[in-house]
């Protein structure tokens, strides 16, 4: 049995073993060693980039340990070969427990609103150096334009790929568009940490505990944002969104919240659109790769066909395909 003092052989081990999840850019592995079980986490060679990223993921967990209290302690890091080591969380992940659709148990939406009063209070300077040209504090246009940036390049990168099925799907030649008119009018708000990724299955439930996984996108800049990731990948009932936008206003300070509701649907406008161009290139290459079972093929069209008929309602086009023309596109690549 590989030990914690031996991080190389854990990670030897994590390569070789064929009992593994995966997100969308970590292969996370669980091995038990003599001082408990840790789970080795390993970028995924070729992962499509769709995201923001400004840090190494252990910079930050090992940045925030200190004031974030329910997240997995980093173990190890290693720069060459990239791995990391971190504690195992018992419990359950709550999209196994609550799938989108489902009520979350009672604690989860108060302890979300925990975290986010916890992002607060995590100064900068304990943070791993932000990028030179990185927006200023406040300027909250130029980092929502950092956003769109990176949505437009996917866009662009898939177009030549992708680009008949982004038609027949009914999207704009300028998916965007709508979103850049919108960023000039949000309102200038102090910056903070960010997780930019707290959703179902990045969350354990345990003995009416929640503990928050996954890190890599940890971003500084508006706090409006990360509640607006938060609603638009959680799915949740109409009075538990009520419930967790009040449990994030309670979080955090006056001048976190000026003009938050408007720049909210702002933020949710170019969410939406991302999913829809992010999501028709992830799930097309699914059913492609022929991998996944019937059912959750299946599962892969439903959920597309929700998340571009919501970018059509923010295109206020007539457009938006059906079940049907969303499944055909996808299985006739």
């Amino acid at each position: 049995m590989a030990k914690t003092s031996d991080p190389d052989g854990l990670y030897r081990i994590a390569l070789a073993s064929t009992d593994r999840s995966a997100g969308f850019y970590n292969h996370n592995v669980r091995i038990e060693t003599p001082a408990g079980s840790v789970v080795v986490r390993i970028p995924i060679p070729g992962a499509d980039t769709m995201d923001l990223t400004i840090w190494p993921e252990a910079d930050v967990v090992r940045a925030i340990d200190p004031v974030i209290a329910r997240v997995p302690r980093l173990v190890h890091s290693s720069v060459e070969p990239v791995y990391q080591v971190v504690e195992w969380i018992d419990g359950d992940v709550l999209d196994a427990v609550a799938p989108r659709g489902k009520p979350v148990p009672g604690h989860v939406v108060g302890d979300v609103g925990e975290l986010f009063a916890q992002l607060g209070r995590v100064p900068l300077e304990q943070l791993p150096a932000l990028p030179a040209d990185w927006p200023l504090d406040g300027d909250t246009a130029s980092f929502a334009n950092r956003l769109s940036d990176i949505t437009a390049s996917v866009h662009a990168r898939f177009l030549g790929e992708f680009g008949e099925l982004f038609d027949g799907l009914g999207f704009p030649a300028d998916p965007l568009g709508p979103v850049l008119e919108r960023w000039q009018t949000l309102s200038p708000r102090p910056f903070r940490l960010l997780h930019t990724d707290i959703h179902r299955k990045n969350m354990i439930v345990d003995v009416d505990v929640t503990y928050f996984l996954d890190w890599e996108l940890a971003l500084w800049g508006d706090p409006v944002y990360d509640l607006a990731v938060h609603l638009h990948k959680m799915g949740y009932q109409a009075d538990e969104e009520e419930a967790a936008q009040a449990a994030w206003l309670a979080a955090v300070p006056a001048g976190a919240a000026v003009e938050w509701r408007a720049d909210l649907a702002t933020y949710l406008a170019h969410e939406r659109v991302k999913s829809a161009v992010v999501d028709s290139v992830r799930y097309a290459k699914l059913i492609a790769a022929g991998t996944e079972p019937p059912d959750a093929e299946a599962a892969l069209v439903d959920k597309l066909t929700a998340k571009v008929r919501t970018a059509h309602a923010v295109w206020k086009s007539s457009r938006a395909p059906d079940h049907a023309t969303v499944e055909g596109c996808v299985r006739s690549r």
